[in-house]
């Protein structure tokens, strides 16, 4: 049996119509046709879409290695109730050579988007958005970018579940300002906070440790003192002493953490 008459039986078995076949592979219907035909063959690309849209391997597909009869096509999209599925918007508009808008997306494997603005199941651009988005702002399950924003976050700045930046917020955070519910970072913030220079939290752990207690007593532990902290100022008075040098944004935002989060006297 030739490639053709294979994906005629394959394309049948699967109850599919030339134009959903031709749908699924983002191809005309008068493409499948000369497949059909014999007039034509499937590109590599197009020809993995079909392997996988029919549950067989490439040899089966190609050279009829098996009973083609047998395809496992339980393991295709439309038995999940899904229907196969690509869809591919470039933008005629580029930026040295780069598209301004790709949009890849669809079923069945992962569709890269490279542009200025990325859309696709693996997303590359200055915005990205996708399951995995690379660039300036990201946005996905997973984000790696300036600023980064998704399940596991890894940036200059990154928000997420799991954070990884220069400034990070995530349930667990990473970075060198770290705030979260558990933070590691040079300044750390979090109900678990732990710091090589200073650190606040319910438990903390640093240079200088800033410890919330459940009665709302604050202590400072520094080099195996215990100081009562009772006001802002006085908070920001060990700090500066410390580290006189910090960065004032840095010392701004701790300093109203501990106003805010642990209720400190002005």
């Amino acid at each position: 049996m030739e490639f053709n008459e294979r994906l005629q039986v394959l394309r049948k078995k699967a109850g599919l119509s030339q134009e959903k076949l031709a749908e699924a592979c983002a191809v005309s219907r008068q493409a499948v046709s000369k497949w059909e035909a014999g007039q034509s063959q499937p590109d590599m690309e197009k020809l993995i879409i079909l392997s996988k849209l029919f549950g067989v391997s490439l040899d089966d597909l190609v050279k009829g290695e098996a009973d083609s009869g047998q395809a496992a096509f339980s393991q295709a999209p439309y038995m999940l109730g899904l229907p196969a599925y690509h869809y591919e918007y470039k933008s005629k508009q580029t930026l040295f050579g780069i598209p301004l808008l790709h949009v890849n997306l669809g079923w069945g494997r992962p569709y890269v988007a490279k542009g200025i603005v990325a859309v696709g199941g693996i997303s590359i651009g200055v915005v990205s958005l996708g399951v995995l988005a690379i660039g300036g702002l990201s946005l996905g399950a997973f984000a790696l970018g300036v600023l980064a924003f998704a399940g596991i976050a890894a940036g200059l700045l990154a928000s997420g579940g799991a954070a990884v930046g220069i400034v990070a917020f995530g349930g667990v955070a990473v970075g060198v300002l770290a705030f979260g519910g558990l933070a590691v970072g040079k300044c750390a913030v979090g109900g678990a906070a732990l710091a090589s220079d200073i650190a606040v939290g319910g438990s903390a752990s640093g240079h200088l440790a800033f410890v919330v207690g459940d009665d709302g007593k604050k202590i400072l532990y520094m080099n195996g003192r215990q100081i009562p902290i009772e006001t802002a100022e006085q908070a920001r008075m060990w700090i500066l002493r410390a580290y006189p040098h910090l960065w004032k944004p840095v010392l701004h935002f701790l300093t109203r953490m501990l106003q805010g989060g642990v209720h400190l006297k002005t």
